[in-house]
């Protein structure tokens, strides 16, 4: 591992280049070293191995971020067992489309993957929506999902119960037809898949009635999903090898699972605190009370003091969200909202002016200072 250089410097990009331009630069390379415009240069030859392989991790989302992270030790080894991993199939050899590295001038395509070995199952996605609570404090579903598993009948092979595959005639097992086209610039080797197998590297004379020679059915699963306290609206569960069965004993994909979280309608989330606003009458305010406040964890009582503003906030600590992964919860918030009363009768109008009254314009301090502050800014 030491001695390996880093893939972004193999390929002359900067790490976080986009997918075009690491795309681009392989291409340079490939054109460049490519053994057959080389020949007996053993230099050319290695440079060519190494752009291979770093195209190989750096093309793949998946690998480029293990990569990213781990550098080479998050790499998988045997793609570069026997000389460098060759992106376009063809194992250690150098049979690449030159179609694909000099566009349209030969009129070729980029040669596809051989589907002869093991091939990983797809990834599924799926959606789950779950209430505000759940998901504050985690919660158990079950979800419906469709996917592709190995045919019982044929035991994955696709062939009919007592007989086997065989290897296709045409590539000899590989997937792969390799042929060699004539230009000015000389004979250039190309790799093109199989039309006899479409790349699977062998044929089926009696396909199974069940999968239609597939190899994989189509099946109603119901998968049981543990949804952490803590989850928000919008992320995403794996739920690794739950997804398509792989073909010739390849790893199952996953599925991908959505979380929508409903909105509530009293309580609103920001981080792992919660937030809501407390309707409080006059009396209340003015007075000071003990109220009954509702949480995720049931009612709390909160004193509001005497002589309280409206958009008056307080804290209730260790009422908020569960933290995901653990480490306890956030806070709660609670805005006061002072009501001023509507439709007052006319013992209920008397009483409230005789109050006003009796406290007299000095009381209103606030209100006192402002009118001052307008006076003295407008000439008024």
């Amino acid at each position: 591992m030491a001695d390996k250089r880093d893939y972004y410097e193999v390929l002359g990009v900067q790490k976080g280049a986009t997918d075009d331009e690491i795309k681009k630069a392989y291409r340079k390379l490939a054109k460049k070293y490519h053994p057959d415009l080389n020949p007996d240069d053993k230099s050319a030859e290695a440079r060519f191995k190494e752009a291979n392989e770093a195209y190989a991790v750096l093309s793949d989302s998946e690998k480029k971020a293990r990569y990213d992270q781990f550098g080479h030790a998050g790499t998988d080894e045997s793609y570069g067992a026997g000389g460098g991993y060759n992106p376009f199939g063809g194992g250690a050899g150098f049979d690449v489309d030159l179609g694909d590295i000099f566009g349209s001038f030969f009129g070729g395509g980029a040669a596809r993957q051989t589907r002869s070995g093991p091939m990983r199952g797809r990834n599924l996605h799926e959606s789950v929506t779950i209430t505000f609570e759940e998901a504050a404090m985690g919660v158990e579903k079950t979800i419906n999902i469709s996917r592709y598993e190995k045919c019982d009948t044929c035991a994955g092979s696709g062939a009919k119960k007592g007989t086997q595959p065989k290897t296709c005639p045409t590539c000899h097992g590989s997937g792969q037809v390799r042929s060699v086209q004539r230009t000015i610039l000389g004979s250039f080797a190309s790799v093109t898949t199989c039309t006899v197998c479409g790349g699977e590297g062998s044929v089926i004379d009696d396909p199974c009635t069940d999968c239609g020679g597939n190899g994989l059915v189509r099946k109603q699963r119901k998968i049981t999903v543990k949804i952490p306290a803590g989850i928000d609206n919008g992320q995403t569960i794996t739920l690794r090898g739950e997804g398509d069965h792989g073909k010739k004993g390849g790893p199952a994909g996953d599925v991908l699972l959505l979380v929508n979280v409903k909105k509530h309608a009293i309580f609103r989330r920001n981080g792992y605190d919660v937030y809501m606003e407390l309707p409080i009458s006059y009396v209340e305010a003015a007075l000071g009370a003990e109220i009954d406040v509702p949480t995720l964890y049931g009612e709390v009582k909160l004193k509001v003091p005497e002589g309280t503003q409206s958009a008056t906030s307080f804290r209730i600590k260790g009422k908020g969200i569960n933290r995901l992964g653990g480490g306890g919860q956030g806070d709660q918030y609670v805005k006061a909202i002072v009501e001023v009363p509507k439709h007052l009768n006319d013992k209920q109008r008397e009483l409230l002016k005789s109050f006003g009254e009796t406290l007299g314009i000095r009381s209103f301090s606030e209100r006192k200072s402002f009118f001052e502050k307008v006076k003295d800014n407008f000439g008024r």
